[in-house]
């Protein structure tokens, strides 16, 4: 259909998506927020693509049991899978308010939830090398990285039902959404910056500990294939994730329907590809298999015995490790008990 010159509509009427039901000379797909009707071969494919890798994970995650990894990072997945459901809609009806809002909550919220996978990695990648090397205690991690993702996404849920809530025909509500919705994602871009400043450090740290001393204390593990597979893909779905961010802010400041929101291939190379392999990496290199110090079953029995690297004990307990010496427990011993090893 032609999109017609919206000053040639009837006086008083502007198309909103409570006065257009669908797309015709008085709503032309142009007047949208998006401005486009979205691509429906691509968004069939991330649908399924996005439903896939959280199946694969949610199973992935109950076969080896790491459960909060898996919990978040499906949950995310799903949310994705839900938005682009919103966008097939959309291909199919522009003018579908429901839809429109779908897909707004859902891809914006989404990302968030499997950036919490990743924070979640760090600190059992950490405890199972060598916690002696991290500038913080392993258990911090969560701590304060959990709550912030959290935070990113409380912020983004508000900015994103305050939008959708206002649509087109509100544009000082629609403003405030995206205010909110800017600060969300500046925030989560902060706080994935750090997170990645403070795994580089560590990684960086223990790959120099690792060659000065090559018996150390989870040299083993540092050379096991799997594992180093594992690290890679964290860190292709770290900078896919960051992408993204980077590339929300610049989208979103603009304000709703600006240029580069209403570009279709910038959102689906710089949004969705780089969510869709950040939840294909997450899932294929599960950590549960490439990394299985994560899984709740070797937890457990790295508890009753203890693993061995190196010649050190690293998961025994406390007082295991300081029984005969009349030592106290150090810090880092404590991080290494069972009862810290339990949680998340």
């Amino acid at each position: 259909m032609t999109d017609i010159d919206l000053t040639t509509l009837p006086p008083n009427f502007y198309p909103t998506y409570e006065t257009c039901p669908s797309i015709s000379p008085l709503c032309p797909v142009k007047a949208t927020t998006l401005g486009y009707s979205p691509n429906l071969p691509v968004n069939v494919f991330l649908a399924v693509g996005f439903g896939l890798f959280g199946i694969i994970t949610l199973l992935t995650g109950l076969w080896k049991k790491t459960w909060g990894f898996s919990t978040t990072v499906a949950a995310g997945c799903i949310l994705e899978c839900v938005g682009y459901i919103g966008r097939v809609l959309l291909s199919e009806n522009a003018w579908n308010a429901d839809a429109f809002k779908m897909q707004i909550v859902a891809i914006v919220l989404g990302p968030t939830l499997v950036c919490v996978g990743l924070y979640l990695t760090l600190r059992h990648i950490v405890i199972s090398l060598n916690p002696e090397m991290s500038r913080i205690a392993p258990r911090l991690y969560p701590i304060f990285f959990v709550p912030a993702d959290v935070s990113c996404l409380v912020i983004q849920a508000i900015g994103g039902g305050v939008a959708a809530a206002a649509g087109r025909d509100n544009y000082d509500i629609l403003k405030h959404g995206n205010r909110i919705i800017m600060a969300g994602i500046v925030l989560q871009v902060l706080v994935l910056g750090a997170f990645g400043g403070l795994a580089g450090d560590y990684l960086v740290r223990v790959r120099k500990g690792f060659r000065q001393n090559p018996g150390m204390e989870g040299s083993a593990l540092w050379k096991d294939g799997k594992f180093r597979g594992f690290l890679w893909a964290m860190g292709g779905a770290y900078a896919a994730l960051l992408i993204r961010c980077v590339y929300r802010i610049a989208e979103m400041a603009g304000g709703w329907g600006n240029h580069i929101m209403q570009h279709e291939s910038s959102f689906v190379v710089l949004e969705s590809f780089m969510v869709l392999i950040a939840c294909g990496l997450l899932a294929c290199a599960a950590p549960g298999v490439l990394f299985p110090e994560m899984s709740h079953d070797q937890r457990m029995k790295n508890m009753g015995k203890g693993r061995q690297q190196g010649g050190v004990d690293v998961e025994s307990s406390a007082g295991e490790k300081t029984a005969g010496t009349g030592a106290s427990a150090s810090p880092s011993d404590t991080e290494r008990r069972p009862g810290t090893e339990e949680g998340i």
